[in-house]
């Protein structure tokens, strides 16, 4: 039950995607470790992922205070051992705060940013392939999801009128192309290694730092 203090954001999404995403987490994440969550937004992901990501540990993130606030609240509400408290971050900064603080326990083995780059400027998807090959070891995954033209076209007339809606909302905005997405990553040293197709015509994107080549 909520109370006029209860400042837990919904999105009915999560509530959707949340076990098509799971499925896919489970095969792709090293075994342990730690998995930072990029613009964590409501929090409704962190609370269901966590319990059933273990023994890694979950730490989300966000740049919206009011994001953190709802995470915290869902942690609150939803308590996890191996979940941990949202950490301010805006991927375009050049130190992340997991870099500035001391060294995580365990440490960050993949990042995962959910619904993330379409909504934000592309400088945000620069910043998170700049941040990723930072943070990741070698062999450590980064994990997109979410809606991409492929070729240079839509997959499907719901995402044209979709990424029209975001790029109303703001200019800077927008559906990715997979292409450039996958080059803004290679150009950091992370490659490619699969994508699935997801529910309502979305992609899960899977990318591993390089085991030979650093930035």
């Amino acid at each position: 039950m909520t109370t006029p203090l209860d400042v837990r954001r919904h999105a009915p999404a999560t509530e959707r995607n949340r076990e098509p995403i799971l499925q896919v987490l489970l095969e792709v994440l090293p075994p342990s470790g730690t998995v930072l969550e990029i613009a964590g937004g409501t929090g409704q992901h962190a609370v269901y992922f966590a319990p059933r990501l273990q023994p890694r540990v979950w730490l989300p993130s966000d740049a919206d205070p009011d994001a953190r606030a709802s995470i915290s609240a869902w942690q609150a509400a939803c308590p996890a051992e191996n979940l941990r408290p949202p950490l301010a971050l805006d991927v375009r900064e050049p130190v992340w705060p997991p870099e500035a603080l001391p060294a995580q326990d365990p440490p960050i083995a993949a990042i995962v940013a959910i619904n993330m780059i379409h909504i934000a400027p592309w400088s945000a998807c620069l910043g998170l392939m700049a941040g990723a090959a930072r943070l990741l070891p070698p062999g450590g995954v980064l994990y997109l999801y979410g809606p991409y033209k492929q070729d240079g076209q839509h997959t499907a007339p719901s995402n044209a009128a979709f990424d029209e809606s975001l790029r109303t909302q703001n200019p800077e905005w927008g559906v990715r192309d997979l292409e450039e997405v996958v080059t803004a990553a290679g150009d950091r040293s992370l490659a490619l290694v699969n994508t699935y197709a997801m529910p309502a015509n979305n992609l899960s994107v899977v990318f591993r730092m390089d085991t030979d080549a650093r930035p």
